[in-house]
């Protein structure tokens, strides 16, 4: 794998294709722990959620650096177009983020994304100058709608959010692999380092993780397993895999055997 092998989104680059949520550990202690062993560059942040501007209470800035890991606020809890537009506006205005996560939901109970009101949302949004990075269901069709749209990023979900249920449509992520030049970047539903790694082996950009790592027995080397596994991935990825085949073909050769 090539050394300037990054991952760019925004005009921005970035050496790992590992993006970290921030909600569900124990403390925000153990989940800066957990961003330093991933070598993660990119934190998503709940703005609705996570705390950023009471300085009464304990911040995330005070255990993760915003000058040396890249803050991605996102639209977690938010039902409607309006909700998330006006999340992300905050969290311009609090912090000057640009770079954002858009994510709608449809329903408290499967928490898949309402792509009706994203793709809504994603229109105006990249018209008032935000880069927004799109959570989405596998639709390839919806997928090319957001990149038209002005997305900075397509990232579908793997399997309902917090699920750990791994890829269920590899095939719906290989064609958008196949049609779209954005960034791609899967997002929700991987449970282990395996997932990650089919990800990656299907040509994804990146993924993203949050209850996999958090909820963990060990999160923190969870942490390092899912780093270690998006390598592998990609490293597989540029290789090229050998054609899959029914048939058995010997390893050895087969003439000039005594």
């Amino acid at each position: 794998m090539k050394k300037n092998d990054l991952i760019k989104i925004a005009n921005k680059k970035f050496k790992s294709r590992l993006i970290i949520g921030t909600g569900k550990y124990k403390s925000m202690k153990q989940c800066a722990e957990a961003v330093k062993i991933s070598g993660a560059e990119i934190v998503t942040v709940a703005v609705r959620r996570v705390n950023i501007i009471d300085k009464k209470k304990p911040l995330l800035m005070d255990y993760i650096d915003p000058k040396k890991i890249t803050y991605l606020p996102n639209t977690a809890g938010c039902f409607n177009s309006k909700d998330a537009l006006r999340t992300l506006r905050l969290a311009r205005e609090i912090g000057g983020w640009k770079l954002v996560k858009l994510e709608v939901l449809g329903d408290k109970k499967s928490l898949l994304p309402e792509m009706i009101e994203t793709l809504k949302s994603t229109e105006v949004l990249t018209k008032e100058g935000f880069k927004v990075m799109v959570y989405c269901n596998d639709d390839p069709l919806m997928a090319k709608r957001l990149e038209n749209a002005g997305a900075s990023a397509i990232m579908p979900l793997a399997a309902p959010i917090g699920s750990g249920l791994g890829i269920q449509n590899k095939l719906n992520i290989k064609i958008i692999r196949n049609q779209s030049k954005l960034p791609l970047i899967i997002d929700a539903g991987l449970g282990t380092a395996s997932d990650a790694s089919i990800a990656m082996e299907l040509g994804c950009d990146g993924v993203l993780i949050n209850t996999a790592i958090a909820q963990a027995k060990n999160p923190l080397q969870m942490a390092e397993a899912m780093k270690l596994a998006v390598i592998a991935g990609r490293k597989s990825y540029l290789s090229g895999r050998i054609k899959p085949n029914i048939f058995g073909n010997p390893s050895s050769p087969s003439k000039g055997v005594i």
